[in-house]
């Protein structure tokens, strides 16, 4: 396969027509920008396979994206739809990461590559500023076929795409350029008084008229082939740079003023097209009266503009992450790619040992032997580093050797970057970057990854603490709920909790099932204001006491009474819902009392669905005295009783009564299917979409199946086939 920065021979190979479908996709939707992903499989990450139109260094933040990744490409691949930006503005607001990154005004599309045998990929185009913010109709076909003649190409190949770690280039030629005479052009830009200067796509200087080299104090052949803003001093400001990158972006001109000492005033005009630049470059005689004195000190030399835009980016990646996890998938797909960098060891400083915490492009038998290093390890730099607060760059193994003579040779990695994570001067961890080739560490890659180390180290240590954090909160959630429902002939249940998608997700839900004898069982739920430890212990209170009163053979309004007293004891100013369900297996009856919570549903086996109206009593805690009212209903083979807490159907912005309403539908319309963990997923198919919720949700469902060889007693009150009419008493 060619090297990233060589020019297409043909479409022989996959990899080749993919290339040139982006370039004939490029010209052929008057873009300017194009790039190809390809995901990586079963992972989902989306690699950048081929770019057109920018150099390589533009999309050093993109090369690798999760598929949860806040950019257009994987919003478009994940939902299966064109993703449009009609301008930075819209950028700005929708994906401000991304906007903070590439500052310059352009549209953008994204869309997904998908085929018949699977979804490959991703298409990003980028239009000048002045294209039209809306995408017509036909543009969007337009697009579509772009995008679906990638995907046949994919499926009716027999080879499999090259994922490579950096991007292949379409060169300037694979796309269109107008036939010029070089020897004509050159002598009539040679006649005239100002300067011609013309750069290719990655900045560098390709021709400059003896004009221009003499407006620039250097001759032609020391700027040839290099980039102004690295050949000439005066233009080494991340400014002048960036003049270049928006016009590279933008397609459109751009002009800037620069002093080349000591107090000359250069006037340069940019104005690109597919190919590259052309510079205009004429001296001006007043000094404009924003620029500094003649013989002002000049600052010290900034780092580039691109490194000063990638760091932007990682540094608002890095605020984002909430576990290791996400650090090292973040470390991984983002800052490794940014720094053509292949392995990954991030280990954390614990109990005078380096745990690994995650890696990447090592194998297992590698890590077993890195895990658990003492801090003061002979066998890696990573003590020296902690110990010292400094960075360690190792540009080959003869480097490494030379300075660590008894370390072993664990990997085939030549070249390592040994960052020390240290915050408020307490050791937390160390980040090893590795590279499959030996690596020579430039001054701003030594800066940027010095600065990096800071922010990784923030980001491990609040990582950490929530996943401690967590991990207890998942304990103390499991011991809060039962850890299996009983097994009860004649009754089928099943029930599901799901915390709260923020804060300290603990305490709130609870919910029970007794079995109390042979032919009759309890089951309770309720709600405890608030999630906080505080919440937690109120909870294991409650539900202590309801099994207690429950078991000793109190009524439903009686397990109510007693618990609201312990409540008023305990002056807690935290406030509880609960229904208790007294389950009659013989009679197939159920009797209920609620302290302010939302009512059950009752579907019978003919299909007919309703909220039982249960008078509810006042909330747990809040009157000593408080006497529960008890409703009793008929519970006839077949019918399912759901008991379930607010959070499921209040829901902010939308109205109660209509989610009432369609949980009420979905449970009617659940077919012969009356499983009832079948039925779970059914009802909170709406919430598990959602992803997070304002509030827990906990659904408790019992489904009466009439097996028990049980005779019935006469019972007056039977209103089986005549549906769930409850009955209420005082």
């Amino acid at each position: 396969m060619p090297g990233i920065d060589e020019p297409l021979l043909g479409a022989g190979s996959l990899d080749d027509a993919l290339g040139a479908s982006l370039a004939d996709t490029v010209r052929g939707t008057g873009a300017s920008v194009g790039a190809l992903y390809l995901s990586e499989g079963t992972s989902g990450v989306l690699r950048l396979v081929w770019l057109c139109g920018v150099p390589a260094e533009f999309f050093a933040p993109w090369q690798r994206l999760p598929p949860a990744g806040p950019v257009p490409v994987a919003d478009a691949v994940r939902e299966d739809r064109l993703v449009w930006i009609g301008g930075q503005d819209e950028m700005a607001r929708r994906y401000p990461r991304t906007a903070a990154v590439l500052p310059y005004p352009f549209a953008l599309a994204a869309l997904p590559v998908t085929g018949v045998r699977r979804r490959w990929g991703g298409l990003v185009l980028m239009w000048p500023a002045e294209r039209p913010r809306r995408v017509t109709p036909r543009e969007r076909t337009t697009l579509t076929t772009s995008a679906r003649h990638l995907a046949r190409l994919l499926d009716d190949s027999d080879e499999s795409p090259t994922l490579s770690d950096r991007p292949r280039l379409v060169p300037p030629e694979a796309v269109t350029r107008p036939a010029r005479t070089d020897l004509a052009a050159s002598d009539y830009l040679e006649r005239l008084p100002e300067g011609a200067v013309s750069l290719d796509l990655e900045g560098r200087i390709t021709f400059l008229s003896t004009a221009a080299a003499r407006l620039l104090g250097r001759g032609a052949e020391r700027l040839l082939g290099t980039r102004p803003w690295e050949s000439l001093s005066w233009l080494d400001d991340p400014v002048h740079e960036d003049h270049y990158r928006t016009a590279l972006v933008s397609r459109s001109p751009v002009a800037f003023t620069a002093r080349r000492p000591p107090d000359l005033w250069l006037v340069f005009e940019l104005y690109p097209d597919t190919s590259g630049i052309s510079v205009r470059v004429t001296p001006r005689a007043e000094h404009p009266a924003d620029d500094p004195r003649p013989g002002t000190a000049r600052r010290p030399a900034p780092a580039p503009t691109g490194r000063l835009y990638q760091l932007v980016h990682l540094a608002a990646a890095l605020t984002e992450t909430v576990t290791v996890r996400d650090l090292v998938e973040l470390i991984a797909h983002q800052i490794l790619p940014a720094f053509s960098a292949q392995g990954l060891v991030l280990s954390v400083a614990d109990a005078g040992r380096l745990t690994v915490a995650g890696h990447h492009g090592y194998d297992a038998g590698v890590v077993e032997r890195l895990d658990a290093l003492a801090l003061d390890t002979d066998v890696t730099p990573a003590g020296d580093v902690l110990a010292g607060g400094t960075a360690a760059f190792f540009s080959d193994p003869a480097e490494m050797a030379a300075r660590y003579p008894k370390a072993p040779r664990l990997s085939d990695k030549e070249a390592w970057a040994f960052l020390p994570l240290v915050v408020s001067g307490r050791p937390v961890g160390c980040c090893v970057l590795s590279y499959d080739r030996p690596h020579t560490f430039t001054a701003d890659e030594r800066a940027v990854l010095t600065s990096l180390a800071g922010l990784i180290a923030q980001a491990l240590d609040r990582a950490r603490l929530y996943d401690t954090q967590h991990r207890l909160v998942h304990e103390l959630q499991r011991a809060l709920l039962p850890r299996a429902l009983p097994d009860l002939p004649g009754l089928d249940v099943a029930a599901r909790y799901l915390p709260a998608g923020h804060g300290l997700d603990v305490g709130g839900d609870f919910y029970d099932v007794l079995r109390l004898d042979d032919t009759t069982a309890a089951a309770v739920i309720g709600d405890v204001e608030g999630h906080s430890v505080t919440a937690a212990a109120l909870t294991g209170q409650v539900r202590t006491a309801i099994h207690a009163h429950a078991t000793a053979g109190a009524t439903p309004d009686e397990v109510l009474a007693c618990t609201n007293r312990l409540l008023a004891d305990l002056d807690s100013e935290l406030l509880v819902s609960c229904l208790f369900a007294h389950i009659d297996l013989a009679r197939h009856r159920v009797t209920l009392a609620s302290a302010g919570h939302v009512p059950p549903l009752l579907r019978l086996a003919t299909g007919r669905t309703e909220a039982l109206n249960v008078e509810p009593g006042p909330l747990l805690g809040i009157d000593p005295g408080a006497r529960y009212p008890v409703t009793a209903a008929d519970l006839p083979p077949g019918a399912v009783l759901a008991l379930y807490t607010d959070g499921l159907v209040e829901i902010p912005g939308t109205d109660v009564g209509r989610t009432t309403r369609s949980l009420t539908e979905r449970l009617a319309t659940a077919g012969h299917d009356l499983d009832p963990h079948h039925l779970l997923d059914r009802l909170l198919l709406p919430a598990s979409r959602g992803g997070q919720h304002a509030d827990d949700i906990t659904l408790l469902l019992l489904r009466a199946t009439g097996t028990r060889d049980v005779r019935r007693p006469p019972d007056t009150g039977n209103r089986t086939g005549r549906g769930p009419r409850p009955e209420a008493h005082p």
